[in-house]
């Protein structure tokens, strides 16, 4: 079994996905607007070229997301996504690009059980941690 963030975002998962991309080093494999789908016309005029469906290749694991319909985006609550890396500096540099425009919730340090680990919310309201455990 495996488990893959399926995010959902009020509009701007285009740029969210294009971001992502940039920060992990993934690579969109998917990308689907409203209007290419069978249910287009089901969908209102403005909300076309907004993202019914994108996936993020990571290697073994796949980040995917879309854009709510309208009226049904609820403010992500209650979870975090957690980037478990074996490096430090790779921690550090995928901490500060998701932190970009974003929100701080616990800068990344050492921890008691972490050479790095910090929590933050990205610009596009989704929040994150980062990771890079010790080595036994």
């Amino acid at each position: 079994m495996k488990l893959n963030p399926y995010l959902m975002f009020n509009g701007n998962c285009e740029a969210a996905f294009k971001f992502y991309e940039h920060c992990l080093g993934g690579k969109i494999v998917m990308m689907m607007t409203h209007k290419d789908a069978p249910s287009a016309e089901h969908i209102p005029a403005g909300w076309h070229d907004k993202i019914m469906h994108v996936c993020l290749d990571l290697g073994d694991r796949l980040l995917m997301g879309s854009d709510s319909p309208p009226g049904y985006f609820e403010t992500p609550q209650g979870f975090y996504v957690q980037i478990s890396v074996d490096e430090p500096a790779e921690a550090e540099r995928i901490f500060q690009t998701l932190a970009e425009n974003g929100k701080v919730k616990m800068p990344i340090d050492q921890t008691f059980w972490s050479v790095r680990f910090g929590m933050l919310v990205d610009q596009f309201g989704i929040p994150w941690m980062v990771n890079c455990q010790k080595t036994a």
